[in-house]
């Protein structure tokens, strides 16, 4: 870890936030796993910080079956019910059962649009939108773009996908890069 690189100031000197701003955040996603990865830890982290979810995402991993949407459309009420008795995760009963409306959603957008990305992607005419802030507090909670597909991820069904969670999301999965114009990642990613 490299402390003389400018960063976000988001990411302060935590090492597992840095490694994740450094080698994660923004970065665009286009593999339909990966996406679906972000969207189930963002939807649990609606409410708390992400370093929290970061700190617990190995156990979220292995808890959801290495975050395959499939597996996790197929639960039953007792891998529910197993879920919400596993410490390592975040043992909410409404955002545990969302995982699971969350995946049976996610592969009708599938078969829909042949990709959930080829879907999502689709908010921001499939090519990220650059920002310029001079710091992550000019940054907002929410866009047009994310207010859209928030609502739109909602009429499908999805759940715990505000535009706040939608917002956070997108800059995740670079599909915005907020990186901050004097951070080293901004021409990066």
């Amino acid at each position: 870890m490299n402390s003389e690189k400018v960063r976000c100031g988001w990411c302060g000197t935590d090492p597992l936030y840095v490694t994740y701003h450094d080698e994660e955040w923004g970065v665009p996603v286009k593999d339909d796993k990966k996406m679906f990865e972000f969207l189930l830890l963002e939807t649990f982290q609606a409410g708390l910080s992400w370093i929290t979810i970061l700190r617990k995402r190995e156990n979220f991993r292995k808890a959801f079956d290495n975050f395959d949407y499939k597996k996790i459309a197929k639960y039953d009420q007792s891998k529910i019910d197993a879920l919400l008795q596993d410490e390592g995760i975040i043992r909410n009963k409404l955002k545990v059962h969302s995982a699971v409306t969350n995946a049976r959603a996610f592969m009708e957008i599938q078969k829909e649009f042949g990709s959930f990305n080829q879907y999502i992607w689709g908010f921001v005419n499939h090519k990220p939108i650059k920002n310029i802030w001079k710091t992550h507090k000019d940054a907002p909670a929410t866009s047009p773009e994310s207010d859209a597909l928030s609502k739109d991820l909602k009429k499908r069904g999805f759940k715990f996908v505000g535009s706040t969670v939608v917002y956070a999301h997108m800059q995740a999965t670079g599909m915005v890069n907020d990186h901050i114009e004097s951070c080293f990642r901004f021409h990066e990613v």
